[in-house]
């Protein structure tokens, strides 16, 4: 059974950090892009951040750039979400995903979701 466990989330204030973990099991992802998509309260589901099979390349969404880092370790079949500078509008459900592809540019499509992990940030 193919699982994708996040961890790491929480209440922060504003201003703080944390550090979302992404566990898969089941299966080896070394060869799938794996990303973080979140929810807010009221919005579409939206990709935050993205990193091809090798960890070559990664994509980040505008509204992140230059305070979230994504990084994965293919020996532990894990990805990382390093998140500072938060603001309460990053308040969301994040989910960790596996794509079907090496690149999400090459293919978009995700194949596995983790159940999420809610982060919450304090004005």
């Amino acid at each position: 059974q193919v699982q994708l466990v996040e961890s790491g989330g929480g209440l922060v204030q504003t201003g703080g950090s944390l550090r979302l973990s992404c566990a898969a099991s089941g299966r080896a992802f070394s060869n799938s892009w794996m990303g973080w998509f979140r929810q807010g309260p009221g919005k579409e589901r939206e990709s935050v951040a993205v990193i091809s099979w090798s960890g070559g390349s990664t994509y980040y969404a505008d509204s992140v750039k230059g305070r979230f880092t994504i990084s994965r370790d293919n020996a532990k079949n894990a990805v990382y979400l390093q998140m500072n500078t938060l603001y309460p509008e990053d308040t969301a459900v994040y989910y960790c995903v596996a794509g079907v592809s090496r690149r999400y540019h090459t293919d978009p499509r995700p194949g596995y979701w983790g159940q999420g992990t809610q982060v919450t940030v304090s004005s």
